[in-house]
């Protein structure tokens, strides 16, 4: 699979010549918003087998092979060449695939309101078949121990269709705002703490969780241990179950660091205790922040490398949003940037006849544009930005990969999932 970034005067009908495709192929794959006006800078996957290399100035056959991990003389003979042959800049290399390695992949999905969206289940329908796990957002703790489940209805049996893990998600939220006095009594109070625990083996017993997922965030510092000692006891009764258990964790990037959102999560505990761990890696760039790239490579990294001195990579999810924001410029402290997906974002550049931009620090697409005499500034996620965390997930052994959240299309996503891993299916 190939990933193209259009230049100008291409259109489909070339870009599908250079790569030996068809426009329909592409846009089927890409499902494009704008077939017809294709916008500078826009990144598409290219539907074949393995991939083009086009020679740049100072490559080498042997510099190119390294580069893809395979050898000179086996370029040479894919591609029909002799193996001292000068290569002249823009000759075209074929480049096989690459071999995948298994990984694990999970999808948060959160009804809203009264009832479950169409779109929203048909959108967990399309992700299934490229998940480990299905998350259904969430079943919210009460004081007393007991449980307000969310809206589930065909969400148990799309993930039995497409062997996922349904992964119940319980979280310390109260009027949807996570609470630390929620936090407070679950975790000190045994007696609620005995009845909460029972009701989650019911609940999860009769609608068929098999892995339990606590996201409980904004928690008192001080209950950071009590914290500890509640997964130990719930650990220890959801194995008699045959369940996994998994917690989500702030980003930190140090033991110490210090903020009600990061210091009750024990990073290294949690490594000992769970099944696996999601690490929010995302929201640099959040709704009433200024504008940046929602989750940056170089600090993902730099979360994801202390969690490595922490854990093992294989119990380490890489959290990754399916989603982009739209900020109106200037900032202003209190305004609420609008979130966009991939695709809307690209029908935005188009509507506004835009180039799209890539940063290459923070290995993320974004553009500006102006709509009613205001300045906007758009970051969101493309094919060449999804590829980069790709890399850092098999550079750093990680587990695998944790969406927040479906409902925003990117169809591209999902391709590259299988160019580069085989999804390991858990369920029987």
């Amino acid at each position: 699979m190939q990933i193209h970034v259009v230049e100008q005067g291409q259109t489909l009908t070339t870009i599908a010549r250079t790569y030996g495709t068809t426009v329909n192929d592409i846009v089927e794959a890409n499902d494009l918003p704008n077939p017809n006006n294709l916008v500078i800078g826009q990144a598409m996957v290219i539907p074949i087998v393995g991939s083009f290399y086009f020679v740049r100035s100072g490559d080498t056959l042997s510099s190119i092979a390294r580069r893809f991990g395979t050898t000179y003389q086996e370029l040479a003979r894919i591609n029909r060449i002799p193996v001292d042959r000068p290569l002249n800049i823009g000759f075209r290399l074929y480049i096989p695939p690459q071999p995948k390695r298994a990984g694990e992949f999970n999808a948060y999905v959160e009804p809203r309101g009264t009832a479950v969206a169409p779109a929203l289940e048909s959108a967990a329908r399309q992700a299934a078949p490229f998940l480990t796990y299905l998350a259904p957002f969430s079943f919210q703790a009460l004081r007393d121990g007991s449980l307000k489940e969310p809206l589930l209805n065909n969400f148990p049996a799309i993930a039995r269709a497409n062997n996922n893990v349904l992964m119940m998600v319980i979280t310390n939220q109260e009027n949807d705002q996570f609470s630390d006095e929620l936090g407070r009594i679950l975790l000190n109070d045994m007696a609620v703490q005995d009845r909460f625990l029972n009701n989650i083996v019911t609940t999860a017993r009769r609608l068929g969780f098999r892995d339990i997922h606590f996201d409980f965030e904004y928690l008192r510092p001080a209950d950071r241990e009590a914290y500890n000692n509640f997964l130990r006891r719930a650990r220890d009764r959801f194995k008699q179950e045959g369940w996994l258990i998994s917690t989500a964790l702030a980003p930190k990037t140090s033991a110490a660091q210090k903020g009600k959102w990061y210091e009750a999560h024990d990073y290294r505990t949690h490594g000992e205790i769970v099944d696996f761990v999601v690490i929010m890696t995302y929201e640099w760039g959040y709704s009433g922040g200024p504008a940046q790239a929602v989750s940056p490579i170089g600090p993902v990294r730099e979360v994801l490398e202390y969690a490595l001195t922490e854990m093992p990579g294989s119990k380490i999810m890489m959290g990754q949003n399916l989603y982009g924001y739209d900020w109106t410029l200037p900032f202003v402290q209190g305004s609420i940037a609008r979130a966009v997906s991939p695709q809307q974002a690209i029908q935005i550049a188009a509507r506004n006849n835009v180039s799209i931009q890539y940063d290459t620090r923070a290995q993320a697409p974004f553009f500006r544009y102006t709509a009613e005499e205001r300045n906007h500034e758009v970051w969101f996620e493309d094919a060449r930005s999804i590829q980069a965390k790709f890399d850092l997930i098999k550079e750093l052994n990680l587990r695998g990969m944790s969406y927040w959240k479906l409902g925003l299309a990117f169809p591209q996503n999902w391709l590259l999932i299988t160019e580069n891993f085989n999804v390991t299916k858990r369920a029987t």
